[in-house]
């Protein structure tokens, strides 16, 4: 049967070509010849922290009837509304490897913003990549590689835009870690910088993203908001990115330098006391005196017109208005997307999907809501009771939040399960939770987020790999009370599992991610097989925590492990992972056979004229691969086919690296064939010398399966 989420995918692909950046540019030149200095000025600048409607605020220019801007966060939903949703973050849309759900969400997303009359909603996120297992932000991204990545960013832009809304591109770039990210350095190599960090800014810029958002931190000793190379040569001319770049909040450090970096839009226009305004007059007075030339206020001014009328925002946009109730019916995304980014990791004896049992014991605070209230915490600002997603400005309030227990409960009703409950982490309440019970399901969590927040001592980024709230020590009295125990993790990324692991009582472990609002039931969904686990790791668990290899630094920090980031890494050591990146078991098993690859791809650099993205050639398709999926189970599923390319020698590149990815549903029985579309960048590596992406010649591997270790099918290539 051929799956409705790929017919999904196919129907929208050409969702981004719709959009005329030509047409655009003609409308901001038109308008460009009508405004003064001073209201050229108020376009690129932000009116102040605090002093309007939305988080970043400019000024209206009434002889162009253009509005007073308004942008606001976040990456998974509206910040400082009440009448919106909580999305998922973006780590577990990721996990759902469902292209169709990415897309979805950001759609969704984006009519909540429309609908309070936001231009601009500040995200997704792709940087952070994730090469720090402890990063505070990685949750907000998708995941530690640069393709899944770039696809995600692709997904949720067009799904955006395709509303009307802006979208913004962040945090460019290299900004790993919370600490000290506002004087921090990261200086890292040219070609580092293109395969792994550049990669899904391209594949943003190429959805034809509205802005980008440069970061807190420097860039090889140069602030990344007055960095030409980064703003410059990388984005406007090799990207060919049409449209503006803001500063994060508060991340300008100049006038002048800024502007001729090219910067084109300041937020929030001063720092968070009102000091440190740096353009408004005193932009114009740049200009005035020769420091920036009038051409680029004018390129400023033209790239954020262009971004608004290119979104056709300038026609019958809703007025702004943060209260209106806009939720719809979104909640079945969330619901989707949650459910189907749960991970299943050990399923020992088939305990799962549970079977009507008669009695349950739960345990942990991680099974209940927070009892000060769902949205009692600033900014989602601490880890108590059940964990929806991280905490700091890329965080919305709960619309209602389904804890695990209530959700369980409910189902336990119907089918006559008694349950009992320790909504403790203590130790010493387990046995009474868990006496007599078939099975005890306990929870266990790992958080993280922004460092302006500091949450049980961790400033942002996690202090370490393990459990919160003494998790490890928690799973082993309920594995000493209980022979069937159940274990559920929520995280903002990896945990160290090895503790949990030695219990052989612990039977089964959900990785059930950062839900949001549908927490509960959306773990119920997997639980009692109302759907089969489909989702899989976008990182890698570890045996260890120094298995990774990079770490939060207190200095600068010399990216020294270049292109060897998460798997990437493990590969080249030969490093035993505890759970690979792409894992994911199911109720159910796959088979793959009869691949084919298709294509002459020749060696050589890519030449094409520059579009959105980079070289026009880049984006072609040289190689297509089909493989056939068998659904060979007794229950009906989905599976995520990932395509894994190994280069030849000479690239000196990563063992293999992710370069497709596709979702099938099947019916137990039903077999059918996924087609992997391979672009020329998906075989190209970036030449330092030559300043061009090149594909090598040589044999490359193509590498088909169900994770980055788990490959069931291999074919080569022979690149001439």
């Amino acid at each position: 049967m051929r799956s409705p989420i790929l017919a999904v995918v196919f129907a929208t692909a050409s969702a981004a070509a719709t959009l005329d950046w030509a047409a655009a540019y003609e409308k901001a030149n038109a308008s460009l010849a009508k405004l003064s200095q001073n209201d050229k000025a108020n376009i690129v600048s932000g009116v102040g922290w605090n002093k309007g409607p939305c988080v970043g605020n400019t000024a209206a220019a009434s002889s162009i009837n253009y509005p007073q801007l308004c942008l606001q966060d976040g990456p998974l939903g509206v910040r400082y509304a009440s009448g919106v949703n909580a999305f998922v973050p973006g780590i577990q849309v990721a996990a759902s490897w469902d292209k169709a759900l990415m897309r979805e969400r950001g759609q969704f997303m984006a009519e909540e913003t429309k609908g309070l009359g936001i231009h601009v909603l500040l995200g997704p996120v792709v940087g952070p990549l994730g090469k720090n297992p402890t990063g505070g932000r990685n949750w907000e991204g998708f995941g530690a590689d640069p393709y899944l990545q770039g696809i995600a960013m692709s997904e949720t832009i067009e799904g955006m835009q395709s509303v009307g809304v802006q979208a913004n591109a962040k945090h460019y770039i290299l900004n790993e870690q919370e600490l000290n990210r506002e004087t921090m350095s990261s200086n890292l190599d040219d070609r580092t910088m293109h395969e792994l960090y550049l990669w899904p800014f391209a594949d943003a810029v190429h959805a034809n993203v509205a802005s980008v958002m440069c970061s807190y931190n420097k860039i090889n000793g140069t602030w990344a908001c007055e960095n030409p190379y980064v703003m410059d040569t990388l984005l406007k001319q090799e990207l060919g990115f049409r449209g503006y770049v803001m500063t994060d909040w508060n991340a300008q450090h100049s006038t002048a330098p800024a502007a001729t970096a090219g910067l084109d839009m300041t937020m929030p226009g001063s720092d968070f006391n009102g000091g440190s305004v740096y353009w408004g007059s005193k932009l114009t007075q740049a200009v005035s005196s020769g420091q920036v030339p009038q051409s680029r206020l004018d390129d400023m001014v033209r790239r954020t017109l262009a971004a608004w009328y290119l979104l056709g925002q300038d026609s019958n946009y809703p007025a702004i208005n943060l209260k209106a109730n806009v939720q719809g019916t979104h909640k079945t995304n969330i619901r989707a997307t949650a459910r189907d980014g749960i991970v299943l990791l050990k399923n020992e004896g088939n305990i799962l999907p549970l079977k009507k049992p008669a009695k349950l014991g739960l345990v942990g605070s991680a099974a209940v809501a927070n009892p000060q209230g769902i949205n009692s915490c600033t900014d989602q600002g601490c880890n108590t009771g059940a964990l929806g997603m991280g905490w700091g400005s890329g965080t919305a309030s709960y619309a209602y939040f389904s804890a695990p227990a209530d959700a369980i409960k409910t189902r336990a009703q119907t089918d006559g399960t008694e349950i009992s409950l320790s909504a403790s982490d203590s130790t010493s309440s387990v046995g009474s939770a868990v006496n007599g019970a078939d099975a005890a399901i306990v929870f266990i969590t790992s958080d993280s987020g922004e460092g302006y927040i500091t949450v049980e001592n961790n400033l942002g980024d996690r202090n370490d790999l393990d459990p919160w709230h003494n998790g490890n020590e928690l799973v082993k009295a309920v594995a000493a009370a209980s022979d069937n125990v159940i274990v559920v993790v929520h995280s903002v990324g990896p945990v160290i599992l090895e503790t949990v692991l030695a219990q052989p009582n612990v039977k089964a472990i959900v990785w059930a991610g950062l839900p949001s609002q549908e927490n509960g039931n959306a773990l119920v969904d997997i639980l009692y097989g109302d759907a089969s686990p489909s989702g899989k790791l976008p990182y890698t668990i570890a045996k260890s925590v120094d298995d990774y290899g990079t770490k939060v630094v207190s200095g600068d920090d010399d990216f020294k492990e270049g292109l060897y980031v998460d798997y990437r890494k493990f590969d080249r050591d030969g490093t035993e992972p505890r759970y690979e990146f792409g894992f994911g078991l199911s109720y159910t098993n796959f088979t793959y056979s009869n691949i084919f690859v298709d294509g002459r791809p020749t060696s050589g650099p890519a030449t094409g004229e520059i579009i959105p993205g980079g070289r026009a050639d880049l984006w072609e398709t040289v190689v297509t691969v089909t493989v056939t999926i068998t659904n060979s189970g007794a229950a009906a599923g989905a599976e995520v086919a990932q395509l894994y390319i190994g280069f030849p020698e000479s690239a000196a590149a990563p063992p293999k690296q992710l370069r497709g990815f596709e979702k099938l549903a099947l019916e137990p029985g039903a077999e059918d064939i996924v087609a992997f579309i391979i672009k020329r960048r998906d075989l190209s590596i970036w030449d330092t010398a030559a300043q061009e992406w090149v594909v090598p010649a040589g044999a490359f591997t193509i590498n088909v399966g169900s994770s980055s270790r788990d490959i069931r099918q291999v074919g080569t290539l022979e690149v001439s």
